[in-house]
């Protein structure tokens, strides 16, 4: 929880956004329901917080049940939208940022100004999966990917004519990029040696299990786009929404950002020999220091 709410803290310094950082996590316990009085219960609890924090969609979450928390709270996100307004599912936006970003990726590392006819491997096909899958294919891109629930492959099988994989072999695809977009901690001293990529470029929060693992795919020449930079698109869309001073288009242009901002920490990272995930935190830290 610490990690993802460092992470929180440097994605929106780097997306410029008017928010520190911080992250809610609701534990899953044995008796776990997941029901109304739990959420709510959940809402009072940022209640009390004042405003210190202010709580919205990520794994697990939905815009019904960010509902059921704003019945106790009103330090509370991804609601649904308004009037051309931001809000509503931010997974969209996040999906796009991160098709962005695969766009820079791939210019900067293979020379290509689009993504038709290359291969890339997407593991998690969830929400935010789903509609990157749905971004991949409209651009032409060949898609392989693996996720723990047998229903959402066969959905984005149909729909996007990709190649299931098994959950075990996903990352070890011969393509042109892996998508992480589940569970973090998937890029490591074992998993990186085995990857046969050039560029990592996904959702998923966390993906270095230590900082250590930069440095390993920058040895292995593989580009990584560093995770709370890359998958921001949806925390511009939420803070854009708790504002409410920006339309629905303006957060798409805002997202559209991502992928020049993703170019300057590459280059950044090509000049100095740092890996870029070193670039970013940099970048980040300096950000927050300045408190702009």
């Amino acid at each position: 929880m610490l990690r993802l709410s460092q992470g929180m803290s440097y994605k929106n310094a780097m997306a410029g956004l008017k928010f520190g950082g911080g992250k809610g996590v609701i534990m899953k316990t044995p008796g776990y329901s997941g029901s109304a009085a739990l959420y709510e219960r959940y809402g009072d609890f940022v209640e009390q917080l004042g405003g210190a924090y202010v709580t919205a969609e990520d794994v697990g979450m939905t815009v019904e049940i960010m509902e059921m928390i704003a019945r106790k709270t009103q330090y509370v996100a991804g609601l649904s939208p308004v009037d051309g307004m931001a809000g509503g599912d931010p997974s969209p936006k996040t999906s796009y940022g991160i098709f962005k970003g695969i766009e820079s990726a791939v210019q900067f590392k293979l020379g290509r100004n689009d993504v038709a006819g290359l291969t890339v491997a997407v593991q998690g096909v969830g929400q935010v999966g789903y509609y990157l899958c749905k971004y991949l294919h409209e651009a032409g891109a060949n898609l392989v990917v693996a996720d723990i629930d047998a229903g959402r492959v066969r959905k984005v099988v149909d729909e996007f004519s990709a190649t299931s994989i098994s959950l075990e072999d996903i990352l070890v695809q011969k393509v042109d990029v892996v998508a992480p977009c589940a569970l973090g901690a998937i890029m490591n001293a074992e998993s990186i040696p085995m990857l046969q990529t050039s560029i990592v470029a996904g959702s998923a929060n966390n993906q270095l299990e230590t900082p250590d693992d930069g440095q390993r795919l920058h040895d292995a020449d593989i580009l990584y786009a560093p995770d709370y930079v890359i998958n921001g698109g949806g925390i511009i869309n939420v803070a854009c929404e708790y504002y409410g001073d920006i339309t629905e288009d303006e957060v798409w242009e805002q997202v559209s950002a991502i992928g020049p901002r993703l170019t300057g920490i590459f280059e950044e990272s090509a000049a100095s020999d740092k890996p870029t995930n070193v670039v970013a935190d940099q970048q980040a830290k300096r950000i927050i220091s300045a408190g702009v």
